[in-house]
């Protein structure tokens, strides 16, 4: 019974070491997407944190507001997308394939 304690803690305390190389790489990592053929272009890390948002001045159309918002939401919505993938890439390379 004392091996199989030891066994569960020493399990855990791998999954804690793997979570937190985890979180450290997430947070480092950046993505990048673009809508509107590069008009509006985001950068976000791996915690969803926006980096920076660079808009083409051509863009800015005083008469279409609506087409500039939309497409600064595809850009945000993209990158957020592509952390999902890579977070669930990494999660899978890190547990084998298991998760």
């Amino acid at each position: 019974m004392k091996m199989r304690k030891k066994n569960i803690k020493g399990l855990m305390r791998q999954a804690q070491l793997m979570q937190e190389q985890l979180q450290r790489q997430m947070h480092e990592s950046r993505v990048e997407a673009t809508s509107g053929g590069g008009a509006v272009h985001v950068v976000m890390d791996g915690s969803k944190k926006m980096h920076s948002i660079r808009i083409d001045p051509d863009a800015v159309d005083p008469e279409d507001v609506e087409m500039l918002q939309d497409l600064v939401l595809a850009a945000v919505n993209e990158a957020g997308r592509k952390v999902d993938e890579m977070m669930s890439s990494r999660v899978s390379n890190l547990t084998g394939g298991i998760f």
